[in-house]
């Protein structure tokens, strides 16, 4: 976002970001009806204000819009774009439309690039990082983190590898500086009039490593794979629980008749798929519990004769080969002292087996009216 059009932003607004900055925010929201309210750790605190006016809000949202993103919004009635405030920070931004009135969401986003150490992830995602090509995804539901680990990703590659990095994102979320490897970053509506165009040019421009901000549709899945296959290594973000539901969501983009061709696609090409959950931690902070599936022969094979629901078990069975279940990750985390034992067990895919081995761990073996009740919970 340009300087002018940062100075001249609300006083409200402004001070609403300021206000998420000073109290370590994720979200501000804004809607009709409704005071301006603030996501501090997890939990939504509405602001001692007065009930915000449609119009007040639609002022808000379009003081940030360009023209042409004003234009696409009342066409669509949906827009995300990015913003930067010199002294306070980037923010993501979503404009929208809800009971016929406009409605903002901003989320902060950390100018900082995290390192994977600093955030905790496993040396695992700095191997998936510095592959030579393939695929790999990030996935986890909205506001798990996906954007931020993935930056880390493509950072750690920054620093460790000569190269050309390109980034296609809508929109841009961090800004990476030129290191090791060049990196040119291309956000939608201001370098390049949309995902696809920017895709299907992407080759010419000689990168080795691509990473897309998210994968929304058919084509740009199929652009992700046509990378993957060329000998690019690939990176994204998709909406998905888990690497099962991952490569589910992956194959409804297509029609049945072409779910055969891309299973033999995931099973060449999928090179590993990173879970991410965020869970309150014990001082005061988003803990990240991962699910990280690499593609070794089994899992390949798995993939490709579409028996994806066994791919968990696998998991959770390949620690040796760097895998991770959601599980195993609570129990690390749990054990690290960096979550309670309360938000484990509620956070996990099986809270028997999760509640046992901590029970083994500590030499107490549950009777059988503890694993009834363990059951039932």
């Amino acid at each position: 976002m340009d300087s002018a059009l940062a100075n001249a932003l609300p006083d409200d607004l402004g001070r609403y970001l300021s206000l998420m900055v000073a109290q370590g925010a994720s979200d501000l929201f804004l809607s009709s009806g409704a005071p301006a309210s603030l996501k501090v750790q997890g939990v939504v605190k509405r602001l001692p204000e007065a009930v915000m006016r449609g119009a007040q809000v639609q002022q808000l949202a379009y003081s940030v819009m360009r023209e042409a993103q004003v234009r696409d919004f009342e066409a669509t009635q949906e827009c995300d774009l990015a913003i930067a405030i010199e002294g306070l920070g980037r923010f993501r931004v979503n404009v929208y439309r809800q009971r016929g009135e406009v409605a903002v969401v901003v989320r902060h986003v950390n100018s900082k690039i995290p390192t994977l150490e600093s955030l905790n992830l496993p040396p695992v995602l700095s191997r998936l990082a510095m592959l030579k090509r393939g695929l790999v995804l990030v996935v986890g539901a909205a506001g798990s983190g996906k954007s931020t680990t993935l930056a880390a990703m493509l950072n750690y590659r920054n620093q460790h590898a000569a190269g050309h990095i390109l980034t296609v994102e809508d929109p841009m979320e961090f800004e990476h500086s030129h290191n090791m490897s060049n990196v040119d970053q291309r956000e939608v509506g201001l370098d390049t009039r949309s995902f696809d165009e920017a895709l299907r040019h992407a080759m010419r421009e000689a990168p080795d490593v691509i990473m897309i901000g998210e994968i929304r549709d058919r084509d740009t899945m199929q652009h992700a794979l046509a990378y993957a296959e060329t000998g690019h290594l690939c990176v994204s973000t998709l909406h998905a629980n888990n690497a099962n539901q991952a490569q589910q969501r992956i194959l409804n983009f297509f029609p049945e008749t072409a779910h055969k061709q891309i299973l033999m696609d995931l099973s060449l090409n999928l090179k590993g798929v990173v879970g991410q959950r965020l869970i309150p931690g014990t001082h005061d902070r988003l803990v990240p519990a991962l699910e990280v599936m690499l593609l070794s022969p089994y899992i390949a094979d798995l993939i490709q004769k579409g028996k994806t629901d066994e791919v968990k078990d696998v998991i959770a069975k390949s620690n040796e080969q760097g895998m991770i279940s959601f599980d195993q990750s609570l129990y690390t985390l749990y054990q690290r002292g960096e979550i309670s034992l309360e938000q484990a067990l509620d956070n996990a895919d099986s809270r028997t087996d999760l509640s046992l081995r901590i029970r083994l761990h500590a030499g107490q073996l549950p009777d059988a009216s503890q694993m009834q009740m363990l059951k039932a919970g």
